[in-house]
Parts: C-alpha cells; sequence; structure tokens
C-alpha cells in the first residue's frame, strides 16, 4: 500500500470548525475504490494543527490526485489553512495495520 501522512496547520479561526470544512474530501476520498483509510487527528498540544493519515491500494494513489473531488479540495481548502502542508509518503507491504507488540492486552 502507499502511506501517507501529512500535517495541517490551520488558520486559528477555522481550526474548530475544519472537520466539517474537508467533510466533503474526506467523504469522497474514502468512498474511493483504492482508498483503505483517511483519517483526521487533531494535535493535543496544537490545536490548530490537524494530521491526515491515509493510505491507497498500490497506484491507486495516482486516480486520487486526478480525482474531481481532490481538485475541487486543491480549489477551497487553501484559504484555511496557515502554509504550505508537510508530507511523507512511502509504499509498505501489505493492506492492514499489525498489532504494537510493546502494549499487548491480554
Amino acid at each position: 500500500m502507499i502511506f501517507i501522512c501529512v500535517k495541517w496547520k490551520i488558520k486559528p479561526e477555522y481550526a474548530d470548525q475544519w472537520p466539517e470544512l474537508a467533510r466533503d474530501f474526506t467523504e469522497a476520498t474514502r468512498a474511493e475504490e483504492g482508498n483503505l483509510f483517511f483519517e483526521w487527528s487533531r494535535n493535543v498540544e496544537d490545536p490548530h494543527q490537524y494530521t491526515l493519515i491515509e493510505a491507497f491500494k498500490d497506484d491507486a494513489a495516482e486516480a486520487h490526485v486526478t480525482s474531481d473531488h481532490f481538485k475541487q479540495a486543491q480549489a477551497d481548502l487553501p484559504q484555511y489553512v496557515v502554509e504550505t502542508p508537510q508530507v511523507r509518503n512511502m509504499q509498505i507491504p501489505g493492506d492492514h495495520w499489525d498489532e504494537l507488540g510493546e502494549f499487548q492486552i491480554s
């Protein structure tokens, strides 16, 4: 899978509204055939920062970034963001989450 992590710095006046502002983009991406997950988290130390963790089946990310909803997000979302989001991505084997062995729950 292609695993992507993106940090979004949201303008303070929009930080509380961000999940709703990004809802159409989120729902459309989750509905993509090759999407494995697309999950937002808010930073507990910086309430203006959201982290997006997403994954796509191999080669499905290209369809994502060329989709109409991605292009719409490129047009709509920058007005709410302080700076260009930071991203890391990598291709990793499998399409699942592993258990965290250091914190096994009996």
